[in-house]
C-alpha cells in the first residue's frame, strides 16, 4: 500500500442529502483494519434509526458543533472534543438538534463501512432515498434495525 494524504477539504467526497462526507480513510487503504471518514452534518440531520453492528465498532469523535448521540438506554450530547466508541451489539444512532452544522469525525473497525457510505450517497443522488431504500442499502452491510 501506498501512503495516503488529504488535506482539509480533500478526500472521496459524497453528498448523502443533508450529511457531507469525505472519506478519509477506507479498506484499500488500510488493509481492511478500519474506516475513517468527516462528515458535516446540517441542522436538523434526523441521523440513522436506531441500530446495532454484529461485529462493527463505531466510533464518533465531534470537531465542532453537538452531536446527539443515543447509546443504549442513554442520551448524550457531544460537544467539541467529545469521543464515543460503540461496541458491536449496542443500539446507537445520532442527530444534530442543534441550529448550526456537525462536524465529526467517525471510524470503524474492522473496514467495509465505507461501501455502506459509498451506496447510501448514490441513491441520494436524486433526493433522500426513502426508508426501504435505506433499510435495502444497509441490510448488505453490518447494520441490524434495533427491536
Amino acid at each position: 500500500m501506498d501512503p495516503v494524504i488529504y488535506g482539509p477539504g480533500e478526500g472521496e467526497h459524497h453528498d448523502a442529502g443533508s450529511a457531507q462526507i469525505f472519506i478519509k480513510a477506507a479498506g484499500e487503504h488500510t488493509g481492511g483494519s478500519f474506516f475513517l471518514a468527516e462528515s458535516t452534518l446540517a441542522p436538523g440531520f434526523a441521523g440513522p434509526p436506531p441500530h446495532r453492528h454484529r461485529g462493527l465498532h463505531d466510533m464518533f469523535y465531534v470537531l465542532e458543533g453537538t452531536l446527539t448521540l443515543r447509546l443504549g438506554g442513554q442520551e448524550i450530547e457531544a460537544g467539541p472534543g467529545s469521543f464515543a466508541c460503540v461496541p458491536p451489539g449496542v443500539v446507537h444512532t445520532f442527530r444534530n438538534d442543534s441550529e448550526g452544522p456537525v462536524r465529526l469525525l467517525n471510524f470503524n473497525t474492522p473496514a467495509g463501512w465505507e461501501n455502506y457510505m459509498r451506496d447510501l450517497a448514490a441513491a441520494s443522488s436524486d433526493g433522500p432515498p426513502a426508508p426501504e431504500e435505506i433499510a435495502k442499502i444497509a441490510s448488505r452491510y453490518d447494520f441490524r434495525l434495533a427491536d
